[in-house]
């Protein structure tokens, strides 16, 4: 065969090739490119389940439209020498070049589906129950109907040393007001359970008041009313020093016999929240076990906590200040005046008035 013949056949598969391989690069490079030319927000959820090798995560990305080819992904893992890839949920964009999002799953850059609930001091068991059910897929009756699970209650009684047979008093309206510790707790996700959420944060308290058992035990106080003392004093005062002198006079006045006239009490007795309206003197006067304003009340607490204590409520009851007081006001910017007598209260108030500083709605 003579040279031109060998040519003839020759540069033909040259040619091939070389188009061949140039229409390779071409696809490769595209197959590197996002899927989407426009850039977008919205993520796709990618389950990577454990123990899937690089062959599969390709397939499952492809699969997913989250790369152009799976092939070219084993292409790419294979030339970076890349083996480190991560099982896990992952929020993927599809804007995302390939080298972009194997670097995610490289990092173990995993989907966060957490929640965090956050509980802020001295709100009840109502708005505790709406928070929920706007941070997880419960409903707010899923939290009133577990708080009246009574095998439930009983449960938690045989496990905290802290709730007792207290709580199952048929007058409350929620066994756990009171018990449930506000701060921020973060959960897995928004399929967490009512219970799971109790619990949790039951721990939290528990953790908390197991440093105090000593003095809760010498106070001459069971836990339940400590806490209901804790309550109130988180909504009548605002320092703990304040704190502290409200217990102080609230126990002067049971000592003495005396109606406790918290304002505090008769809101909730009412399921009335703080701020949105005035009393009437109907509630006031109306026999209530929370209302402490109201018929038989002398001398007595209201049947339970009406809110849910910050620590430093909580540390203002157990460390509470002995005083002379037998009342108090506070004016509209919180400040609390402490008064001996009816009298002393009376001028206060009219004071107060008279400065502009009495608190309207």
């Amino acid at each position: 065969m003579n040279r031109n013949k060998v040519l003839i056949i020759i540069v033909p598969i040259v040619v091939i090739i070389l188009l061949a391989l140039l229409f390779a690069g071409i696809w490769y490079s595209s197959s590197l490119k996002p899927v989407s030319k426009e850039k977008s927000d919205d993520a796709i959820r990618v389950d990577i389940p454990e123990g899937s090798n690089s062959k599969t995560i390709a397939q499952i990305l492809e699969d997913n439209d989250v790369i152009k080819s799976a092939f070219a992904m084993k292409i790419y893992i294979k030339l970076n020498n890349i083996n480190s890839l991560k099982a896990g949920k992952y929020d993927l964009n599809n804007s995302d070049d390939l080298a972009t999002i194997i670097g995610h799953i490289v990092n173990g850059d995993i989907a966060d589906d957490s929640v965090k609930l956050t509980f802020i001091e001295g709100k009840n068991m109502r708005w505790l129950a709406k928070k929920i059910s706007e941070k997880t897929n419960n409903t707010e009756d899923d939290v009133f109907s577990l708080l009246e699970d009574r095998d439930y209650i009983d449960s938690l009684i045989d496990k905290y040393w802290f709730i007792t047979e207290d709580v199952k008093n048929e007058d409350i309206y929620y066994p756990l007001e009171g018990y449930l510790l506000p701060d921020t707790y973060v959960f897995e996700n928004e399929d967490v359970s009512v219970q799971t959420i109790f619990n949790v944060i039951l721990n939290y308290t528990e953790k908390y008041l197991s440093s105090y058992e000593g003095e809760i035990d010498d106070s001459g106080l069971s836990i339940h009313e400590l806490l209901t003392l804790a309550s109130m004093a988180e909504l009548e005062g605002k320092s703990i020093e304040d704190r502290e002198e409200i217990v102080g006079v609230f126990l002067n006045r049971i000592n003495k016999g005396m109606s406790l006239g918290s304002d505090v009490t008769t809101y909730y007795a009412f399921k009335v929240d703080m701020g949105e309206r005035d009393l009437k003197a109907k509630e006031l006067n109306t026999e209530n076990p929370y209302n402490t304003r109201g018929p038989n009340m002398a001398g007595k607490l209201p049947v339970g906590p009406i809110c849910n204590p910050s620590k430093e409520a909580i540390q203002a009851a157990i460390e509470y200040k002995e005083t002379d007081a037998l009342y108090f006001v506070a004016d509209k910017n919180g400040k609390v005046y402490f008064t001996k007598s009816n009298d002393e209260h009376n001028q206060m108030i009219k004071k107060l008035k008279d400065e502009g500083l009495w608190f309207t709605y």
